[in-house]
């Protein structure tokens, strides 16, 4: 059964995340919004709603290494797993200043949680610092976005606002029982094989909950929509750290592994790193970086067992 928990929990966080960004989308660009500040706002937070509502679980339940390890190795999958892929399905063009700035705010938000690990417990009041700055860098990006790319005029005509707004209602409630089931599930495998919570998080989590942003940035560079692939996964990013985490934190404090601290951290700000250096010195993400992407995350998951 807990196999079984497994599965259905990833259906329903899949389905869910897609029928929430449908939605999503529908009711953004009814409201005009451009491409490249869907991508970074209301794609890249709606996907990142199954790690939330994973890592709240989580956290609630007292398994707080599958809340953490969630978040962490989501950010880390989303880049070496995710823009990996994706940079397969088609190469990567790098899209302006705009997206520069918010991978440096990625980078930055990564760098936050250095001194907050170190302390051995995210608190409320770390919790609230981070959230605070999310509804900073919400007012800061919405300021911005006439800066952001024209609507390109290949995507299809939105849906009625009624159809968009059921499209939400429906993915919130299937993303709701997907994280119940697969908590349970991963939790019950987790103790049965004597495999750390952390791994568990840290992986088969944290790529289940990521599946939204996978999903997404596959069909978006499938159709060579660059800005909407990368922008998911940067907007995705800021959201799971300052947003995720720090809601977490203000419902239940979270004692800190030290191996996050030593370990996944700085993995996690070295593969940010790694893409905003991309972004700044390279035209297109190709598909030999691709390839070298899914290598490391690879090599990331061997480490991570120890």
């Amino acid at each position: 059964m807990d196999y079984f928990y497994l599965f259905v929990g990833l259906l329903g966080l899949f389905f869910g995340g897609e029928a929430l960004v449908r939605g999503s989308v529908g009711i953004a660009r009814r409201l005009a919004i451009p491409p490249l500040l869907i991508g970074l706002t209301v794609v890249g937070f709606g996907t990142s709603t199954p790690e939330l509502l994973v890592s709240v679980d989580a956290a609630w339940r007292g398994v707080p290494d599958i809340a953490l390890g969630n978040i962490i190795g989501s950010n880390i999958a989303n880049i070496l797993l995710i823009v990996g892929l994706s940079a397969l399905v088609w190469p990567i063009k790098v899209m302006g200043a705009t997206l520069r700035r918010d991978t440096a705010v990625m980078m930055s938000v990564a760098l936050l949680l250095v001194p907050i690990f170190a302390f051995g417990q995210m608190t409320r009041l770390s919790g609230l610092v981070l959230f605070g700055v999310l509804v900073a860098y919400l007012i800061w990006a919405y300021l911005k976005s006439g800066e952001a790319a024209a609507e390109d005029d290949s995507l299809e005509p939105p849906a009625s606002t009624l159809v968009s707004v059921l499209w939400v209602i429906g993915g919130l409630v299937a993303l709701m029982v997907g994280a119940r089931f697969l908590v349970d599930g991963a939790v019950s495998i987790a103790r049965g094989y004597g495999i750390s919570e952390a791994f568990i998080g840290l992986t088969i989590v944290a790529v289940g909950t990521s599946l939204p942003e996978l999903a997404t940035s596959l069909i978006a560079a499938f159709r060579r929509q660059s800005e909407i692939a990368i922008g998911n996964i940067i907007g995705s990013n800021i959201f799971n750290v300052l947003g995720i985490l720090g809601v977490t934190a203000l419902i239940a404090p979270i004692p800190v592994a030290s191996r996050f601290l030593t370990f996944d951290l700085p993995a996690m700000i070295a593969v940010s790193l790694v893409l905003t250096l991309l972004l700044l010195t390279r035209p297109v993400i190709g598909r030999g970086i691709g390839v070298v992407m899914l290598a490391g995350y690879a090599a990331y998951v061997w480490a991570a067992q120890g």
